[in-house]
């Protein structure tokens, strides 16, 4: 693939902001990097592209310092890095935001931010200078959040704001972006998208790792491809389809619309009747009416933070306090625990894998085991069944295509898309009769996504219900038979998939009827 010219007066002689050459990584027995090459020119944005598992998020925890490479050079800005780590990092002007993001939850917005600077401003530390500084960065870009809330109180949209200041305010040159949409609306996406051309063109250098086409097609001017650790392209985005850097990321032709036969509707099985929902003085949830037939997808539609979190979570669980009823098939489950829940039927992809779907520390075999841990074949007599959860693990594991593909791995080993295969996995594999699915694409990649498609298509087609939740509006449109748009905790809107498009859905999601 062609590579672009530089541009600028400097160009000829100006080294690149990074060079990373013949990164190579190991992991005991797991390969994460191989030979790796990435070339990021200054002032512009750069997306680094590739499945899940592909060694991404490793190359740039090794650029940030979090990882020490075993062979091959990092340079930045044309100085080679020697005894790297994250303080180095900042110090070299490389900030980063990760996929999974590193706050305090019981801090305040402005502690977070702080944290780390006070171990360089030693006796001189200023925090109303830093909330001054923090504030007109926030003007600027368009990052607004309340600097004394806590962070545990804020959505995940907002603790994104929080991580993107926390890099500004110490004056990153080069900024590494993991998945930073994958909680943006499409309208927040477009607003994101300015802050970063506007970082862009005022010398900032962004290398952003993305599974979105359609983004990188959007906002990089340069991308780079990785599969099983290497680098197997780089271009100018302007010279590739969308097309060919998915064939460029799994190896093989992808199909970007999703098969799907129209089937009739069977019965009702799931029923959400006036359901309403208060905490902390604020109303979340107010008069919500809903209902999913078997052999149905409903998408539910909004901007994050119109009471999505606290729907799904008062369906599954894990809030108690909701007003109104909640029925599966037929059978009330106010006041049911969340196993009981499980017993009944009830599948759940969450929202937030890591607090919500998965024991970061237990291996991928238990965590495909949990939730079914207590019965056979993973118990008997009260004694947890070893070979029967590895045998279920690895035939997930294959179906799955969970990598790297070593049952007794730590899940916080592996990549986000590959967490998210292990939850898609477990609950899939269940047979529910309904279930939960709330941003279950997030943070996969394109040809994962394919196949997570596929298997909730199957599961609509065997009878199961559905309720997608999703901030994706093309994932919305076509997987849904159905769909409701919510906003400030009503349903608004409610209509067959057929009747709507984008910008129907945008104006409902905005508050428009």
């Amino acid at each position: 693939m062609p590579q672009p010219e530089r541009q600028g007066p400097d160009a000829a002689t100006a080294p690149p902001a990074i060079e990373m050459i013949g990164i190579s990584k190991r992991f005991k027995t797991v390969v994460a990097n191989r030979q790796a090459n990435l070339t990021v020119n200054e002032r512009e944005i750069h997306a680094v592209v590739g499945e899940n598992g592909a060694g991404k998020s490793t190359l740039m925890n090794i650029l940030y310092g979090l990882y020490r490479q075993d062979e091959g050079e990092v340079r930045v800005f044309g100085q080679k890095v020697e005894d790297h780590g994250p303080t180095n990092a900042v110090r070299l002007g490389i900030g980063m935001v990760h996929q999974h993001f590193m706050l305090v939850p019981p801090f305040s917005v402005i502690e977070n931010i702080i944290l780390g600077i006070e171990e360089s401003a030693g006796p001189f530390l200023d925090p109303s200078r830093i909330a001054r500084q923090v504030v007109e960065l926030g003007d600027r870009y368009g990052l607004k959040v309340d600097l004394e809330a806590k962070v545990q109180t804020l959505p995940v949209s907002m603790e994104q704001r929080v991580e993107i200041l926390k890099v500004l305010v110490r004056g990153a040159r080069v900024l590494i972006l993991d998945e930073p949409t994958a909680v943006l609306t499409p309208q927040e996406v477009e607003e994101f998208f300015k802050v970063l051309r506007t970082l862009r063109d005022q010398g900032s250098t962004i290398i952003l790792i993305t599974h979105k086409l359609k983004e990188i097609k959007a906002i990089s001017d340069r991308l780079t491809v990785m599969r099983e650790g290497t680098t197997v392209a780089t271009a100018a985005t302007g010279d590739v389809s969308r097309e060919e850097i998915a064939q460029l990321m799994v190896g093989r032709p992808v199909r970007f619309a999703v098969e799907k036969k129209d089937r009739p509707p069977g019965e009702v099985r799931l029923v959400a009747k006036n359901v309403g929902y208060t905490s902390a003085g604020r109303r979340l949830l107010d008069g919500v009416d809903l209902s999913i037939c078997s052999g149905e997808i409903l998408g539910l539609a909004g901007v994050a933070g119109n009471g999505q979190t606290e729907l799904v979570q008062g369906f599954t669980g894990l809030i108690q306090g909701l007003e109104g009823s909640i029925e599966l098939d037929g059978r009330d489950l106010s006041g049911l625990s969340v196993r009981e829940r499980i017993e009944l039927g009830l599948g759940h992809i969450a929202e937030d894998r890591l607090k919500h779907a998965l024991v970061p520390d237990y291996s991928i075999e238990d965590n495909f085991a949990l939730g079914l841990h207590h019965r056979p074949p993973c118990t008997s007599l009260g004694r947890l069944m070893r070979s029967a959860i590895r045998a279920q693990a690895e035939r997930l594991i294959g179906e799955y295509d969970v990598r790297p593909p070593l049952p007794e791995l730590p899940a916080r080993q592996l990549s986000g898309g590959n967490q998210q295969k292990v939850v898609i996995g477990r609950e899939c594999s269940r047979e529910p009769r309904c279930l939960i699915a709330a941003l279950p694409t997030r943070g996969v990649d394109i040809g994962a996504i394919e196949f997570i498609h596929q298997r909730l298509v199957g599961l609509r087609d065997r009878g199961v219900a559905i309720l997608l939740v999703s901030t994706e509006l093309s994932e919305i449109l076509s997987l849904s038979d159905r769909i409701a748009v919510i906003y400030r905790g009503k349903i608004l809107k409610t209509l067959h998939a057929a009747e709507a498009t984008e910008s129907v859905l945008g104006l409902a999601m905005a508050g428009v009827a």
